[in-house]
C-alpha cells in the first residue's frame, strides 16, 4: 500500500512538474518583459541574459560613467533592450523602464515596435496621449506602456501647437510607433 502511495504521489509530482509552462523569453506584459520584470535589480542582468551582450554594466560595479542606461544585445550583435535602472551607479538599483528595441518582443495581443496607432488602439484602451514638442506619447496603462509617435506621422495642422488636445481620433490608424516603452514605478 505505501509503495502505491508513493508511486502515485510521485507520477502526480512529475505530471505537475512537467505541466509548468516555461516564461517566452520575448513576451511582453505589465510586470515583465522576457524574463526580466519589475522587481530586478541591475546585478542580475548577467543571469537573465547569460547568452547577450550587456553594455555600461561592471560586475560588481552596476555600470558606469554618468549615462543611466544598459543596453542590452543578442550573440549576433542586434540590441533588444534598453534598460533603464531606477538609481545610477546601484548594482542593487531595480530597473524602471525598458525599451524595446527588438520586433520579437510582443504583448499576448501581439503589439510589438512594429505595430501601427490602430494595432495599439484596436488591442488597448488608451489611457491618455500627451503632445510633447516633436512627437505624441500614446500611454497604455494596462501595460505600463507609453508608445511615441512622431508628429511627422500626423497631419499637418496638428504638428507645431504643443497646447493642442490631441485624442486618438487625431492619429491616423497608419502611424508608425517611433518608441516603445515598458515603465515600472518601483520604490
Amino acid at each position: 500500500m505505501n509503495k502505491l502511495f508513493f508511486l502515485s504521489l510521485a507520477v502526480l509530482a512529475i505530471c505537475l512538474s512537467s505541466c509548468k509552462q516555461e516564461q517566452n523569453p520575448f513576451e511582453i506584459g505589465k510586470h515583465h518583459v522576457g524574463l526580466l520584470n519589475d522587481s530586478t535589480q541591475v546585478k542580475d542582468l548577467k543571469i537573465i541574459f547569460p547568452n547577450d551582450s550587456i553594455s555600461k554594466f561592471e560586475s560588481g560595479k552596476a555600470f558606469s560613467g554618468n549615462i543611466n542606461t544598459i543596453d542590452v544585445h543578442d550573440k549576433t550583435g542586434k540590441k533588444l533592450l534598453v534598460l533603464s535602472p531606477r538609481k545610477l551607479r546601484d548594482s542593487t538599483s531595480v530597473i524602471s523602464s525598458v525599451q524595446i528595441m527588438d520586433a520579437r518582443y510582443k504583448t499576448n495581443k501581439n503589439i510589438s515596435i512594429l505595430s501601427t496607432f490602430k494595432d495599439i488602439n484596436n488591442a488597448y484602451k488608451i489611457s491618455r496621449i500627451n503632445n510633447l514638442i516633436n512627437s505624441v506619447v500614446v500611454a497604455v496603462n494596462e501595460i505600463n506602456a507609453s508608445f511615441t509617435i512622431d508628429k511627422k506621422e500626423l497631419p499637418a495642422n496638428l504638428r507645431f501647437d504643443r497646447d493642442l488636445t490631441i485624442e486618438a481620433i487625431h492619429i491616423p490608424d497608419g502611424a508608425k510607433i517611433k518608441y516603445f516603452f515598458i515603465n515600472w514605478n518601483n520604490n
